[in-house]
């Protein structure tokens, strides 16, 4: 004769588990304690099966908070991104770094130069989104817009806070630096916050002009120096010296739909799958 089931009370049971915070839990039970009758599980079986479930849709909402949070441009991916047609770029280099862990945890650099349309936006954007993807926090943000932000926080005596409060990303990609003004209440906010990120967290930076032109930047020459100095210690550079990728695609607008595309009729010209911003 078998052993009649206990009553559980699903009301109490799901205050329960509301109060320990476990939504996924609360939502699963009946169907997996049925399953587990119509089954035979054993007990610790069925707990390890729900616990599991709760764990891996904890993960997601937390991959979906940081995706909100991390102000990523919609479409750029790793998957979509032309790795043939930035050939100076290594594949494999781009795909471990995205992969993140060492350089993040020791505060390491990455910087992506190279001339307008060139996939600069792109490729950064792509890797913060795998970066998110693979449990790290991520902050997109042109440095205008960021410079701007921090600003307004020093005018209000809270700059030192508002930077705090930017370590909690692994990542803070900034985008379009070189459009930062030669202004010394701009470039002093930006100074502070290379410097308090040194060596502690990691910055993505994308600029159209190589170091050697970055004094149109910083007005002091001993700040760019000292900028400089901050972001390469700990650094991967990637150059990619591209033709544009808006330049390309009017040139082949302009040759008629007739015609098939080719990169070999522009000169040293190698196209990317979406442009900069």
């Amino acid at each position: 004769m078998s052993r009649k089931r206990p009553q559980v009370d699903a009301a109490r049971l799901a205050l329960m588990l509301t109060e320990l915070r476990l939504p996924t839990m609360k939502a699963v039970w009946p169907e997996f304690t049925d399953r587990a009758d119509q089954e035979g599980w054993p007990a610790a079986h069925t707990l390890a099966a729900l616990t599991e479930q709760e764990l891996v849709d904890r993960a997601r909402r937390r991959i979906e908070r940081h995706l909100t949070e991390a102000q990523l441009p919609p479409g750029k991916t790793l998957a979509n991104f032309d790795f043939d047609a930035v050939p100076m770029i290594s594949k494999a280099q781009v795909m471990a770094l995205s992969a993140g862990d060492r350089w993040l945890d020791e505060g390491a650099n990455l910087i992506l130069f190279g001339p307008p349309g060139g996939g600069k936006s792109h490729l950064a954007a792509a890797m913060g989104l795998a970066l998110v993807e693979n449990g790290f926090r991520v902050l997109y943000t042109r440095t205008t817009d960021l410079v701007q932000r921090l600003q307004v926080a020093r005018r209000e005596l809270t700059l030192e806070t508002a930077i705090q409060k930017l370590n909690k990303y692994h990542l803070l990609i900034l985008g379009d630096l070189s459009y930062v003004t030669k202004d010394q209440a701009e470039t002093s906010v930006l100074f502070e916050l290379i410097a308090t990120r040194y060596e502690q967290r990691s910055m993505l930076i994308t600029a159209n002009q190589p170091f050697g032109e970055w004094g149109k930047i910083f007005p002091d020459p001993a700040m760019t120096l000292a900028a400089v100095d901050r972001l390469v210690h700990h650094a991967t550079i990637f150059e990619l010296n591209v033709d544009s990728y808006r330049r390309r695609t009017a040139m082949e607008k302009q040759r008629g739909p007739g015609r098939p595309a080719s990169r070999a009729t522009i000169k040293t010209t190698k196209d990317v799958s979406l442009s900069d911003n």
